[in-house]
């Protein structure tokens, strides 16, 4: 645990000098904590207080789901907040390829990478000390982001049915379990992609293609073609685990240090 902690140390105080990384890790949390407290502030209509979803026109799709004795005005905010709420999982996912494609291919063109490799440390420390250097701050930001979240929710007296699908066990299995799993296998491809590579840019771009599948989630979901639910939640989390494990074991036999030193010119 000491070679972890130092190579953690060791790697936010690089990292952190980036005002890119920093940008992402302070901007991407605020903005996705405010986003839907301002849409959720648009859609606070007393018009649609009194009457029902269905009387207000909205989907059975959608009245059928999610909206169980809520009125217009809760339904529309629910549905609305069904999508925004896969922000708060996709961010675990997005900012660790900022802080991890960093990871090795920094220290290749800051020439600390040959001293590190050199060290007894072994590759197994290594990788997990890198990996965690960025699913830290990216599950840290999270948490933090939904807090305020919902504090926001509070302040603005939105609808304790509307504040309790917000914190039902779908979401939070979501954003407490699934979130910090899928941080990790973000961390680990993108620190096998820095691996590779001699530009940080390119590192970090080819990392983000981990946000695509995820993506196609969110349109699925958002066109109704897939229902989020704690059962699916929960699935999500054991193969994202099983997943993560399998990358972190992968990685002790793919990360060959020797041809990264003897390779990267």
């Amino acid at each position: 645990m000491k070679h972890i902690r130092t190579i953690i140390n060791k790697e936010w105080s690089e990292v952190f000098k980036n005002k890119m990384v920093l940008s992402v890790v302070l901007v991407m949390p605020i903005l996705f904590s405010l986003l839907p407290l301002v849409m959720l502030g648009v859609t606070s209509t007393t018009s649609m207080l009194d009457i029902s979803p269905e009387e207000a026109g909205l989907p059975p799709e959608i009245t059928g789901n999610l909206c169980g004795g809520m009125n217009a005005s809760e339904c529309t905010q629910v549905y609305m907040l069904s999508q925004f709420m896969l922000f708060f999982v996709m961010m675990p996912l997005i900012i660790p390829t900022t802080i991890a494609a960093y990871s090795v291919v920094g220290e290749k063109t800051t020439r600390s990478l040959e001293p590190l490799l050199a060290t007894p440390i072994s590759t197994s420390e290594l990788l997990v000390g890198k990996c965690f250097a960025a699913v830290i701050p990216a599950v840290t930001a999270t948490f933090v982001s939904f807090l305020i979240f919902n504090i926001g929710i509070l302040i603005q007296g939105i609808s304790s049915k509307v504040h309790a699908y917000v914190l039902s066990p779908t979401w939070l299995v979501g954003i407490l379990l699934l979130g910090p799993v899928l941080s990790i296998i973000s961390a680990m491809f993108a620190i096998f992609v820095s691996s590779r590579v001699n530009d940080p840019r390119v590192a970090e771009q080819i990392a983000s293609v981990m946000v695509v599948p995820f993506m196609g989630v969110f349109m699925l979901s958002s066109f109704g073609l897939i229902t989020l639910n704690l059962t699916s939640m929960v699935i999500a989390v054991i193969i994202c685990a099983v997943v993560a494990a399998v990358l972190l074991y992968l990685g002790t036999l793919i990360f060959d240090r020797e041809n990264i030193l003897t390779k990267w010119k």
